[in-house]
């Protein structure tokens, strides 16, 4: 679309709610500029046994989408700033509330924090990776500078400490005024380029089966071998399914200090696609001590990319 629409913060919710907005995308620890979405499997997706011991036909059944509901298991993502204003810092504020509706003050830590937050367009060009802070009644906070306007998705990832609970990714729309202009999500590619760094990928998606995604990066053509541990491992990655939003967030294949697992050039993820269609996948990676993502787009059920021109999307 060539003509900026004007949206109102309420005009921007109700595409939100109603999913006229198109997709998701940016982030605050890297940030990944305009640049299609994946499930969630109630929270991080791990081969199954069959699957690591090599059964090809391992992960028939297709794991739940996560990210999808505001309510699920008892707890609740009770989301206090809906509505921000697109380019203006704000600081976005929520709390997680349990069935009785008392804020949750206690989580079990996952990758060395209690709740990975995530917010992405619906049109899936802008994406980001908070980590907020929490306060002593519950209540969580993060700064926040949305630069476009439309509908967002935000993603609660956590644990409760509570004995025998799960971990749960919850969902809310939030609405950033502005002049909105949606972006087409990227066609596949197998290599994308960020701060200087390229980052090739190897594998793609199967609905209802696990399946092997190998990232490589490098830089000014050489391979990186002294990746830095972030948020315990080499890598972080995020997927979410075009259209709904469906969020997986995908655990590594090993992790530092474990004897076998080297800090590059690769790093190997396994993962699930729920369904067939188009994911959009970010991969977090550290070196030198600073944040890049890299993004993906790969279709379910379809060949892997053989292109690999750049993504122009991507930085």
């Amino acid at each position: 679309m060539n003509t900026g629409l004007k949206i109102t913060a309420f005009a921007a919710a109700l595409a939100a709610t109603f999913g006229t907005a198109y997709g998701v995308g940016k982030g605050i620890d890297p940030l990944v500029a305009d640049s299609a979405p994946a499930p969630h499997d109630k929270g991080h997706s791990r081969p199954s046994p069959a699957a690591e011991a090599g059964d090809g036909h391992a992960g028939h059944e297709s794991p739940a989408a996560g990210g999808l509901q505001i309510s699920e298991n008892g707890y609740t993502l009770d989301l206090d700033t809906p509505r921000v204003t697109a380019g203006q810092r704000t600081d976005l504020r929520f709390t997680v509330r349990d069935d009785s509706g008392r804020a949750v003050t206690a989580y079990r830590p996952e990758h060395g924090k209690e709740l990975h937050l995530i917010v992405a367009s619906r049109d899936l060009a802008t994406y980001r990776h908070l980590h907020p802070t929490r306060a002593a009644d519950g209540t969580w906070s993060t700064p926040v500078d949305l630069p476009r306007a439309g509908g967002y998705r935000v993603f609660a990832d956590f644990t409760p400490a509570r004995q025998g609970a799960e971990n749960l990714t919850l969902g809310a729309d939030l609405a950033a005024s502005g002049a909105y202009e949606p972006k087409d999500v990227p066609a596949p590619r197998t290599t994308a380029k960020t701060d200087g760094y390229q980052v090739e990928l190897v594998g793609g998606l199967r609905p209802g089966r696990a399946s092997e995604l190998k990232l490589k990066v490098s830089r000014d053509g050489r391979p990186v071998t002294d990746l830095q541990p972030y948020l315990g491992a080499y890598g972080h990655l995020v997927a979410l399914r075009s259209g709904d939003l469906a969020y997986l967030h995908v655990h590594p294949n090993g992790e530092p200090g474990d004897g076998t697992t080297e800090p590059g050039p690769t790093v190997s993820f396994t993962a699930t696609a729920p369904s067939s269609g188009t994911y959009r996948l970010f991969l977090d990676f550290q070196h030198e001590g600073t944040v890049h993502t890299a993004a993906f787009t790969v279709r379910a059920g379809a060949a892997a990319a053989t292109d690999h021109v750049s993504d122009p999307h991507t930085h």
